[in-house]
């Protein structure tokens, strides 16, 4: 009879355990550029040597090669983030440096009790929202157009900002 009364309590505990431990679903997610040739607006465009890095930080976030798409994380403890990004960054004659500043507001947004909050970002949606300057010793802008796809970053399956170089 103890077997029995055991073997049951143990069942019902077990059972009223939910799969909370493992987060599968959406998290804070990335900041996705595109990049495109300018004189061919509807081509993609792969970079070379695209060294990116926060401001801020002492070590750079990636370098990027033979890609167009990449992802970058926007602060979320904060309304602003500004990233150097260097085009050619292994060639010292021929390296560009632009920065990109993003502001935006952030909402946080209860995803389970496995995952959490995660982070939704929506940018300032006037010129404020992406601004584009150039390096502390000019060497001319590359990024020569900047067009926001959506203000709304929710989540990494579309591109939110195109780069036209």
């Amino acid at each position: 009879m103890k077997k029995i009364i055991l073997l049951l309590l143990l069942a019902v505990s077990f059972s009223s355990c939910e799969k909370d431990d493992i987060c599968a679903d959406d998290t804070t997610p990335k900041l996705i550029i595109e990049f495109f040739d300018t004189n061919n607006p509807s081509v993609n465009k792969n970079i070379v040597g695209l060294k990116v890095t926060a401001e801020g930080e002492t070590i750079e976030y990636n370098t990027f090669s033979s890609v167009s798409k990449i992802a970058i994380p926007l602060r979320i403890d904060g309304t602003t983030t500004k990233y150097s990004f260097i085009l050619n960054s292994s060639d010292v004659d021929n390296l560009n440096e632009d920065f990109l500043e993003f502001n935006y507001t952030t909402q946080n947004v209860y995803v389970s009790r496995a995952c959490g909050y995660k982070t939704i970002f929506e940018l300032n949606n006037d010129a404020s929202g992406v601004i584009n300057t150039d390096a502390t010793t000019p060497d001319g802008i590359w990024m020569q157009d900047i067009v926001t796809e959506t203000n709304s970053i929710t989540n990494e399956n579309e591109t939110h900002i195109k780069i036209y170089f």
